[in-house]
């Protein structure tokens, strides 16, 4: 059973819900959560940092990496951010955050296109889903571009 893992962002216009694969990494390993629009007066450092796309999530890491030996036998030393989120430990629930408000909209669209026309929406929900990853991919988000 995966735990339900919520932060705000700094400047608390956003929640963002994260994946604890395995539950390897507890809820306090994530440390903070910077949005876009957060106030940028905050050094990035990426020995605890990761950005994607705009998003900065920073890391406990010393709780992560003592987690990563005890639970997974990982050297201390071979736990990064980028293992913590490319590997799932610590990472967004969806693609990228707001992606299932996203995908509603984009649902919404493709079957108000089936009463018009039967044969278009065949064809976009066939390719729907394979266009919006190439679309993250060129946005930049990690996640689609590790996928």
């Amino acid at each position: 059973m995966c735990m339900e893992v919520r932060k705000s962002c700094e400047c608390g216009a956003r929640t963002v819900q994260f994946h604890l694969r395995d539950n390897v990494m507890m809820a306090e390993a994530v440390s903070r959560l910077f949005c876009p629009d957060c106030p940028g007066d905050v050094p990035f450092d990426p020995e605890s940092m990761i950005m994607d796309n705009g998003w900065i999530i920073e890391y406990d890491m010393v709780l992560a990496r003592d987690l990563a030996a005890r639970k997974l036998g990982r050297e201390r030393d071979g736990v990064s951010p980028q293992f913590l989120f490319d590997s799932g430990y610590a990472t967004w629930l969806e693609t990228y955050p707001g992606e299932r408000d996203d995908i509603e909209a984009e649902r919404s669209e493709i079957i108000a296109l089936a009463k018009k026309d039967p044969k278009a929406y065949l064809k976009k929900i066939q390719t729907w889903n394979i266009e919006r990853m190439e679309r993250l991919k060129e946005a930049g988000w990690r996640k689609a571009m590790l996928a």
